[in-house]
């Protein structure tokens, strides 16, 4: 079951912060958004924040199942309801970023229906205190990819 986290309940930030390491970046989100959560026995397993960026788009941020869910579906079960949520709002597109160096994300969403759509020069370098690595790779760029809804 996807659902809404209320504003009784705290969010999952371990979880999110698997997606994103930076707290005040997940805390942006947060802020602008609404946070989104898988439960499977009684656990929060995975959670996305739908964050809307421009007048006729969404963002997906903070993506993450945790890792012994990995690898079952429940990825494309969490898009797949961002997709659906996307329908009811105002926006004609989706939006979604990775870093370059993030080969399995953005082979997943491109198989999901996005497309890329551009490049964030050096914005893993600029915005985390800490240098990322995915893959033996440092993230310097973010893909920036989106999907008509």
């Amino acid at each position: 079951m996807i659902r809404p986290l209320t504003s009784m309940e705290d969010p999952p930030m371990s979880l999110l912060l698997s997606a994103d390491p930076s707290d005040k970046m997940v805390q942006s989100y947060l802020d602008k958004g609404v946070c989104f959560v898988m439960e499977k026995h009684d656990q929060i397993v995975g959670a996305y924040i739908l964050v809307p960026v421009e007048a006729d788009a969404s963002e997906i941020a903070n993506i993450a199942v945790l890792e012994k869910y990995q690898r079952q579906g429940l990825g494309k079960a969490l898009l797949l309801d961002a997709f659906s949520r996307a329908e009811n709002l105002p926006v004609s597109r989706l939006l979604i970023g990775t870093a370059d160096a993030s080969i399995h994300q953005l082979t997943f969403y491109q198989a999901m229906g996005f497309h890329i759509t551009g490049r964030i020069s050096n914005f893993f370098v600029e915005h985390y205190e800490e240098p990322i690595y995915e893959n033996g790779v440092q993230c310097r760029d973010m893909i920036r990819l989106a999907k008509e809804v």
